[in-house]
């Protein structure tokens, strides 16, 4: 394994990360193959493990916190998210003080832990201001329940605001950002990777596989696998278009290039930028991870890099005056 800081931070994670949002706990059966995945991924030197308190109603936490107890937790980077419901109550979602203040002694207890190194507020919340939730989570700091905090899926001008929050009253910084990034989505090479170099802010990306997508599994003229899932889920449905499956077939070529597979091409692709400390993946299986793990030694000829933006039509975004 090899190992990024997070960022400016001193803090140093793998450069793949293991993530539950897609973690299926439900069945006993199902929970000893994710068990198998974790222990895969410590012992094949991941230090970073992803969660958030929406996952599964909170028992993704729970199961990820039962079955990283057997390993030293200083050894460990944890992380969890907050923003989604947890309740019914009025209160039980959001950015508030009061949210953020439950949410987090709840996840502490579910993954067996007195602090998380990262935690995260999982969306923008646009009804709670920036004040009331920046104190918050600098207040965590210095209570110890967390090390460092972050967002996903912001916006640069929300975090620069944020930012000026935090300088304004001297509070803790912000010092990660967890967004959505792949080759069919790559909007934060528009502005937020600039940003986020500037203010010495860590990447980790979730879905660097688009969600399957790119693992080569769903193929023209190929029946959806059974047990795949993209047979019942319609987030992952709705990738598969003409159009995107004729651009997995171009890049399955590539891969076969290099004599590798899609996974591992997509994931080393995506490793290409210094400024990504970190890639969240997803296993449901150990084979899945282990075949993942191969990306942190493929080096992609620079050629191929140009040939990759021409084939999904990406141009950074900007725009000339006079």
């Amino acid at each position: 394994m090899k190992y990024r800081h997070l960022g400016k931070q001193g803090l140093r994670v793998s450069e793949l990360a293991l993530g539950s949002w897609m973690t299926d706990v439900s069945e006993p059966d199902k929970q000893d193959l994710a068990a198998q995945s974790i222990k895969l991924a410590y012992e094949s030197g991941v230090n970073f493990f992803d969660c958030a308190d929406a996952y599964s109603g909170g028992a993704a936490e729970r199961f990820l916190g039962k079955t990283l107890k057997q390993f030293p937790r200083k050894e460990l980077v944890l992380s969890s998210k907050v923003f989604f419901p947890t309740g019914d109550g009025v209160n039980d979602q959001g950015l508030s003080r009061k949210h953020i203040m439950e949410s987090i002694d709840t996840s502490l207890k579910n993954m067996q832990t007195d602090y998380l190194d990262l935690y995260f507020c999982h969306r923008f919340d646009p009804e709670t201001p920036l004040e009331e939730t920046l104190q918050a989570l600098s207040d965590l700091v210095d209570q110890g329940k967390i090390l460092y905090y972050g967002v996903s899926e912001w916006r640069p001008v929300q975090i620069l605001e944020a930012q000026l929050i935090i300088q304004q009253r001297g509070l803790h910084p912000m010092s990660v950002v967890q967004p959505q990034y792949n080759m069919f989505d790559r909007y934060i090479e528009h502005e937020l990777l600039d940003v986020c170099g500037k203010l010495g802010l860590g990447i980790v990306p979730f879905s660097p596989l688009s969600q399957g997508l790119l693992t080569g599994k769903y193929r023209k003229g190929h029946q959806i696998p059974a047990g795949s899932r993209a047979t019942y889920q319609d987030q992952i449905k709705a990738l598969l278009t003409e159009d995107n499956l004729n651009k997995v077939e171009e890049l399955i070529k590539m891969a076969a290039e290099l004599d590798t597979d899609l996974s591992t091409f997509a994931l080393a692709w995506a490793l290409r930028d210094p400024r990504i400390s970190s890639l969240i993946t997803g296993a449901s299986k150990p084979s899945q991870f282990k075949n993942n793990l191969k990306a942190i030694d493929l080096k992609i000829p620079d050629d191929y890099y140009p040939r990759i933006d021409k084939l999904f039509g990406f141009k950074k975004f900007s725009r000339k005056i006079g």
